[in-house]
């Protein structure tokens, strides 16, 4: 059993390796930490937690670092989530306020967290599997050119430019809309696309091509807000982070580049009492992914289920910091796009 003593050597030997990146040893413990016991015991202590495997010794030093058992503990039990700074809170919040739509709003919140982690920032796009069309709206651009815009109430806007088979005018741009919106308005994605095949059929022949061509842009539009996807900043941190790798990062940023891996990952991750979804180390293995940590908070949009958000880097990551800046910038990002979903 390891005492509540070894417990407290194991937070420091974290917290001084995720700063330094170096081995830490018994001497700078008993130096730097207020422990009120020798040195040597400070060594039997860290002898537990080595016969523990939370702590390993990287080469013949006398400095021993944690291992991913031993981060997991760390996580699970030890660490103490760091409240942001006000200054932070409110950049956070300006950031995200001064936004347009969803897409401006999610494509903020990755370079945000990106910025405040100093880590591969993940946002996962709202699963929007289980959103709802709003509206369709059909805009007359040249005589045989048309944009179709399909809004949904997650608060997401896709829009196409097509050309048409026959020059069209304005009583049946309004037909359009109007037969279209009445199909499909308020109902599901996964409805919506079937909806559509039968609406070409309500007008009279030399219209049909035309709604054929409109009805086939827009389950095109339907089925990419039905694909799910990740936006993503900070792959050049994995750079700057290289020495915390041992074999090449060339994997990671593979898998950053690819997203599919990365969205598998996410959607087996499981949340812990607290709402975070913690993965480090070995236990991303069969992901390629074996030397890095992910921490991850949900958050929700307007009619969209719970997606996610996190961060991803290097085991010897500042799990506090990082922590809780992904659970305060969910919390922001919930409550933007609830108002932007609103508002649109």
């Amino acid at each position: 059993m390891v005492s509540e003593r070894s417990l407290e050597v194991l937070r420091v030997i974290v917290q001084d390796y995720v700063a330094s990146r170096e081995p830490v040893g018994s001497k700078s413990i008993a130096e730097r930490h207020s422990f009120g016991v020798s040195a040597a015991t400070i060594r039997n202590d860290m002898a537990l937690l080595e016969e523990e495997e939370l702590i390993t010794a990287p080469h013949t030093s006398s400095g021993r670092v944690p291992t991913d058992k031993g981060y997991r503990l760390f996580v699970d039990h030890l660490s103490e989530v760091r409240p942001l700074t006000p200054a932070q809170r409110h950049a956070i919040e300006a950031f995200l306020d001064s936004s347009v739509d969803v897409d401006d709003v999610l494509a903020r919140t990755v370079r945000l967290l990106s910025q405040l982690t100093h880590q591969v920032a993940l946002v996962q796009y709202p699963l929007r599997s289980q959103a709802r069309v709003r509206h369709i709206e059909v805009v007359a651009l040249a005589p045989r050119k048309l944009m179709t815009v399909i809004i949904t109430d997650a608060g997401h806007v896709e829009q196409r430019i097509l050309d048409v088979p026959a020059d069209i005018d304005d009583q049946l741009i309004g037909e359009l809309r109007q037969r279209f919106n009445e199909a499909v308005g308020g109902k599901g994605l996964i409805e919506a696309a079937g909806a559509l095949d039968g609406v070409p059929e309500r007008f009279q022949a030399e219209q049909a091509a035309t709604a054929s061509v409109v009805a086939a842009t827009l389950k095109e539009q339907v089925s990419a807000n039905r694909q799910e996807k990740l936006l993503i900043a900070g792959a050049a941190n994995l750079v700057r982070t290289e020495d915390d790798f041992h074999g090449s990062i060339l994997p990671v940023l593979e898998a950053v580049e690819e997203q599919v891996v990365l969205l598998r990952l996410f959607s087996e991750l499981e949340a812990d009492q607290r709402g975070l979804l913690v993965s480090i180390g070995r236990e991303n293995e069969s992901f390629g992914l074996g030397e890095t940590s992910i921490l991850a908070s949900g958050y929700t949009g307007i009619g969209s289920a719970i997606s996610r958000l996190g961060v991803l880097g290097p085991t010897r990551m500042d799990y506090s910091s990082n922590i809780s800046a992904v659970r305060a910038v969910a919390r922001y990002l919930s409550r933007t796009l609830g108002e932007t979903g609103s508002a649109s």
